[in-house]
């Protein structure tokens, strides 16, 4: 089936749950690939997505939302989507803002899990009553970027981060007129 530019295939089938000890290992497994974490300094050590599921359950339970586990149509994880608080003990950044947010491995590139995810995922957060969220992107992060355009997200200000990346703030407003 060959598709015109303006038309695009359907939206992939995803699976959004709340991330178990064990996607600590499969996103570790996932993200462990330098291109994956160009942006995000690098692959990181299995403790830290053991802190990070642990966190993003926390947040569930107490906010109703979180960086949750994106599972494939075949049910295999491929990455995370979600919202968080942005951390105050960040000195840089959103500070206070809920910040959404979409990592993929590899294999789920290019298939449009990322763009469907993040729509659940604002479906989710309007359902708990979020009015407004930001995503932080490396400025030179066309695929991030892509998804934010397609989520209808308006790019706000550049602002520096640490290691001298230069990020966008992208904003979206949740709330119904």
């Amino acid at each position: 089936m060959t598709t015109s530019p303006t038309t695009r295939p359907p939206l992939p089938a995803v699976q959004l749950r709340v991330p178990t000890d064990e996607d600590a290992r499969a996103w570790h497994r996932v993200f462990d690939d330098a291109d994956v974490m160009e942006f995000l300094g690098g692959p990181a050590e299995l403790s830290a997505y053991e802190e990070i599921t642990a966190r993003q359950r926390m947040h569930d339970a107490q906010l109703g939302y979180c960086l949750w586990t994106l599972l494939d149509d075949a049910g295999e994880v491929v990455g995370f989507t979600g919202a968080q608080p942005w951390p105050a003990s960040k000195a840089w950044g959103p500070v206070g803002r809920i910040e959404i947010g979409w990592r993929l491995g590899r294999s789920a590139w290019g298939k449009g899990y990322a763009h469907a995810a993040a729509l659940a995922t604002v479906e989710r957060l309007r359902e708990v009553g979020v009015e407004r969220v930001c995503a932080v992107i490396d400025v030179r992060n066309v695929r991030s970027v892509a998804v934010a355009e397609r989520l209808g997200m308006t790019p706000g200000e550049e602002i520096a981060a640490p290691g001298g990346r230069r990020i966008r703030l992208y904003e979206l407003t949740l709330a119904e007129a």
